[in-house]
């Protein structure tokens, strides 16, 4: 299995060792950090990349569902499974959009079955570059957002994803940058500009490999983004209980595509 970005969080010494040592067995290449409090699992969360929490739920000061709505405030697309002595919490569980529930002690049958289930629906755990498309447009590298010195190099960004890899002449993208101005030399300038600013922010993230660039196109390697959008077109039930008409909106341009992505997604 490709390493995923762990986290699992008991208040119970003894609880939390068999946890830790049942995931450490089932996982090949395992990034796993462990915490006895939910307040430091949040701390660490802060500042790190989480693609999936493996929590308790009755915790003194932040109970686990507590816990789970903080994560996802901070990682909206990382997976939670609850492991708890309580089968009494599936319906609360469920309602958080957990991934799995799991009862203490943790049999390693079942386990195996949670993480293989969300390594499957998780095949660009190892991506280093996450982007939100619903709600909004951010873009993360290892966790961190993605500066850009430059609106139109951040909305030239989420042009690239949304053509998921096909590429996109300077014409073409200027149509959609500046869908008023005519196409000549003072908007194909613009366009080498802002190419010039996302280039610089993704350098300086150490991320520019993620731009594929031909004469006269650019376009971006989607094997390398991790996406709600390409989640959703997988069929990710996550992803697709997370859309909520809501693609890009910040982009005029953005509209043109809801009603092909929506029927794509409908047809998986």
């Amino acid at each position: 299995m490709t390493s995923l970005r762990m986290i699992a969080i008991d208040d119970e010494p003894l609880a939390l060792g068999d946890l830790t040592r049942a995931i450490e067995a089932e996982m090949d290449d395992c990034n796993l950090r462990s915490f006895l409090s939910p307040a430091e699992a949040l701390d660490y969360a802060r500042s790190h990349a989480i693609d999936v929490a493996f929590c308790d739920i009755e915790m003194p000061d932040i109970n686990g569902l507590a816990f789970a709505k903080r994560l996802k405030d901070l990682h909206p697309e990382a997976h939670i499974v609850f492991v708890t002595s309580f089968g009494n919490y599936a319906l609360d569980a469920f309602a958080l959009h957990a991934t799995g529930y799991l009862l203490k002690p943790v049999d390693a049958e079942e386990l195996r079955r949670e993480l293989t289930f969300i390594y499957e629906r998780h095949p660009h755990a190892h991506a280093r570059i996450q982007a939100r498309t619903f709600g909004g447009f951010e873009v993360k590298v290892d966790g961190k957002p993605l500066v850009f010195k430059r609106s139109k190099a951040k909305e030239l960004m989420a042009l690239l994803i949304d053509r998921r890899g096909a590429g996109i002449s300077s014409r073409e993208a200027c149509a959609a940058l500046w869908e008023d101005e005519p196409y000549g030399a003072t908007q194909r300038s613009y366009y080498q500009t802002a190419v010039a600013d996302l280039r610089a922010a993704l350098a300086a993230a150490g991320a520019e490999d993620v731009l594929v660039k031909s004469w006269n196109s650019l376009a971006i390697d989607p094997e390398a983004v991790d996406c709600d959008l390409y989640r959703f077109l997988a069929g990710d039930p996550i992803a697709v209980n997370e859309y909520r008409h809501d693609y890009l909106p910040a982009y005029s341009w953005a509209e043109f595509s809801i009603g092909r992505i929506e029927a794509e997604g409908l047809r998986r």
